[in-house]
């Protein structure tokens, strides 16, 4: 198997089976729209201390878009909020890099496979909605709740 089939495999399971999915009770939410293709989300952050303790969202969109907040949800979710920030700008930088950049597997784990959407610049901001989206209510929940 090539490994953009593996990569397409990846997206496509999260957005048949998302992660995280259905608001739940958070200190903060957001709501992102993406206007040049109209996917939208809203996002609830909540930590328990220095640990982001669960993101839930809702959301519709293009099967990037969903599948992004999904693995995004894996990865965030349960670690400290400088570690969730490093992962979240190491998807960022790999998001911005025009396909220059393969990323840090062992960092970004599922989120690894939409390397390739940063090859086109109309989908990057598909990708990176739900992103922006955690880091806005992570800085409205630590700004609400500072340690």
């Amino acid at each position: 198997m090539k490994l953009d089939s593996m990569y397409q495999e990846i997206i496509l399971d999260h957005y048949r089976n998302p992660h995280g999915k259905g608001l739940r009770d958070g200190d903060a939410e957001v709501h992102h729209v993406n206007p040049t293709c109209g996917d939208e989300i809203t996002l609830r952050v909540r930590l328990d201390g220095a640990v982001v303790a669960d993101v839930s969202y809702e959301s519709q969109g293009c099967s990037i878009s969903q599948a992004s907040a999904s693995v995004l949800n894996d990865l965030l979710v349960g670690k400290p909020v400088g570690e969730a920030q490093q992962i979240q700008e190491a998807f960022l930088e790999l998001m911005q890099s025009k396909g220059q950049l393969e990323g840090d597997e062992e960092l970004l784990e599922d989120a690894i496979a939409f390397a390739g959407v940063s090859k086109f610049p109309a989908r990057v901001k598909c990708a990176l909605l739900s992103w922006m989206a955690w880091k806005d209510a992570t800085a409205k929940a630590l700004a609400a709740h500072p340690s």
